[in-house]
């Protein structure tokens, strides 16, 4: 139930902020510009060596506010995945599929959307559990794809990240991606520059979804 419930947040954001930056501060900074803007999904990755102490200032933070999600990027392992979970993340993103952090994150009932870049790693991480597949780098696809996954794995269900931004979010969603990855264009900048391009891509979002504000 735990699960699904994330996910459901998840895909109720239709986007995930993917925040790396170069300190504490500035990763805090931020995502709390994103969360300002609506972009309430944050992946905080664990290039940034306080990665943890981020995602339990973020959750306490945001305690009392049931629509923000918190969870962690770049994880390459088990131990990392471990470790992000007890800091408080609600849901664990890899650039690439590692069968041991599925099995842990099914342990603990949270989501893992691993990345994936062709059909025979798709079908290994469904099979592992995982109920959302990162398309990564999706900078290296046309939307199009998304159809042509969907096609012999009906049930699999696409999240492409790297290289997603205002131009073309719109597409990847009409073509059937579920929620979408985004980072640079989406982080860099001032807070208040953060909060106006949050805002656009989640009016995009919801004008793809027929969702009317």
């Amino acid at each position: 139930m735990k699960k699904t419930e994330i996910l459901n947040r998840l895909v109720h954001v239709g986007i995930i902020a993917v925040v790396r930056g170069e300190s504490k501060k500035r990763a805090i900074e931020v995502s709390s510009a994103c969360i300002n803007g609506g972009v309430k999904a944050i992946e905080i990755t664990y290039t940034l060596p306080e990665a943890s102490d981020v995602i339990k200032k973020l959750k306490a933070n945001n305690e009392d506010n049931n629509e923000v999600v918190i969870g962690a990027g770049t994880v390459l392992d088990s131990q990392t995945a471990r470790l992000a979970i007890l800091s408080g993340a609600e849901f664990i993103v890899s650039p690439s599929f590692d069968f041991e952090t599925a099995k842990l994150c099914n342990r603990y009932h949270i989501p893992y959307i691993p990345g994936c870049m062709s059909i025979t790693e798709i079908v290994k991480a469904s099979e592992a559990g995982c109920d959302v597949i990162k398309l990564f780098p999706s900078r290296f696809f046309t939307p199009a794809i998304v159809n042509d996954i969907k096609a012999p794995l009906p049930n699999v269900e696409v999240m492409p990240s790297g290289g997603v931004n205002l131009n073309n979010i719109e597409e990847w969603i009409n073509k059937g991606a579920i929620v979408a990855g985004v980072g640079g264009q989406l982080t860099n900048g001032t807070s208040k520059e953060i909060i106006e391009t949050a805002e656009k891509f989640v009016r995009i979002v919801k004008e793809a979804r027929g969702v009317h504000q």
